[in-house]
């Protein structure tokens, strides 16, 4: 029993073909957010050449996985509905539109900030 449930939360947090690591940061933080947790694990997963992945993002305010989604990337209004406050509605959240292998950039969901550097400098 132990070895199935193993198994399945494996299955549950694995980052899905072409997902990127704002999305999979997104689905992942139903389970909670735990420091910088499931940037980790996307790292180590999907991008592992992505040494620097933490310390970029902290660099920009995302010193936990929920602060890199409040202070690093946003959600594209492109894409999201906008309710009538003006706010944008994640949910329903669209399907990821995906990034190639080893990428850590947003997919065309989100956009952001850099240091003084503008829009889309991750």
């Amino acid at each position: 029993m132990e070895s199935e449930l193993h198994q399945l939360s494996e299955a549950m947090t694995m980052p899905r073909p072409r997902e990127c690591l704002a999305c999979y940061v997104l689905r992942m933080l139903e389970f909670g957010c735990h420091g910088r947790h499931w940037m980790g694990r996307y790292r180590a997963m999907r991008a592992p050449r992505a040494t620097a992945l933490e310390r970029r993002m902290a660099q920009k305010g995302g010193y936990c996985d929920c602060e890199m989604l409040m202070n690093v990337v946003f959600p594209n209004p492109r894409y999201f509905r906008v309710d009538e406050d003006g706010d944008i509605v994640i949910d329903p959240k669209p399907p990821c539109l995906g990034v190639r292998g080893g990428s850590t950039q947003p997919c065309a969901l989100w956009v952001g900030r850099g240091l003084g550097r503008g829009l889309y400098s991750f």
